[in-house]
């Protein structure tokens, strides 16, 4: 069992993020919004939520599989980072990546999905060089797609 942590939180007229299913690791956020999302078109969504991260904890906005999949409807920076000294509203960026169908939101619809987790802070220190490793400057697409016979 994961650890589970205390986040207050603030939201009139808005609903309280919530998890689907036992042991899923986003919870729900909803709109409080009413608007259509045209092919192409992307808007900055609210949710009239605020809430007080703990100190050394992050929260991160990603994508709904099912609206991704189905509809088109994904997140402009996927995923948001929310970081813990944040006290503002929380506002999705969707996009409509569909070609051909709009895409409508009422208040209440689960518009993404919000994921709390323990971040490290880091101590960067320049160096002369870089200790090696088996991959060495392989980047994008160095590995490849399929496994070679």
């Amino acid at each position: 069992m994961s650890d589970v942590i205390e986040v207050p939180i603030v939201g009139e007229d808005a609903q309280i993020p919530s998890y689907a299913q036992p042991g899923d690791a986003g919870a729900d956020l909803r709109s409080t919004e009413s608007l259509v999302l045209e092919p192409g078109e992307r808007a900055l969504v609210g949710t009239g939520l605020r809430f007080a991260l703990p100190e050394g904890y992050a929260a991160f906005v990603v994508p709904r599989s099912g609206l991704a999949v189905k509809h088109g409807i994904s997140i402009v920076n996927s995923p948001g980072t929310i970081d813990a000294g944040y006290r503002g509203e929380i506002k999705v960026p969707l996009i409509n990546l569909d070609p051909r169908e709009a895409f409508e939101i009422a208040p209440g619809d689960r518009i993404a999905q919000l994921i709390v987790m323990p971040v490290s802070r880091a101590v960067f220190t320049p160096v002369q060089d870089l200790e090696s490793s088996a991959r060495g400057e392989g980047g994008f697409g160095s590995t490849g797609v399929r496994d070679q016979a």
